[in-house]
């Protein structure tokens, strides 16, 4: 398991906008992760005192940042940002999720790849309720 400063240096993302604080497993192949954050009064994503599901689309792009952040780091190579360019067959099956009392669960799945560019599956939990699920693509900023 890796905690939330292991995940720091693998994302652009920083502090609160950083979503994700565990892995809980990854392979090459897909990523489980966990976060704590959905219920607190100051997440940056809150509006009107309220975090809608909507914003599981950015808890789903950030699970994909950190599971190739991983991957680059086993391969030896720098981590390689990328910038969310599409999301597709995205479902949502609640409303809103900051009032839900357990950790939010992810799984995140590599599609496809390429040299510059990866598609994602993402499915988010939170207990046994799936909240969100949906494909996104990435472009990576290659140097």
């Amino acid at each position: 398991m890796l905690g939330r400063e292991d995940i720091l240096k693998l994302v652009p993302h920083q502090g609160s906008m950083c979503l994700w604080d565990e892995v809980v497993d990854w392979s090459v192949q897909d990523i489980t992760l966990r976060a704590f954050n959905h219920r607190d009064v100051l997440h940056p994503l809150r509006c009107d005192k309220q975090l809608r599901a909507i914003h599981l689309c950015e808890y789903g792009a950030q699970a994909m940042a950190v599971h190739g952040g991983l991957r680059g780091r086993e391969r030896g190579g720098a981590v390689v940002p990328g910038v969310l360019v599409a999301l597709r067959d995205v479902q949502l099956h609640v409303a809103r999720i900051d009032d839900l009392p357990d950790a939010l669960e992810a799984t995140a799945q590599v599609l496809a790849e390429g040299e510059g560019s990866q598609q994602y599956s993402f499915r988010i939990h939170h207990r046994e309720q799936l909240l969100a699920e949906g494909r996104a693509a990435v472009m990576l900023q290659l140097p």
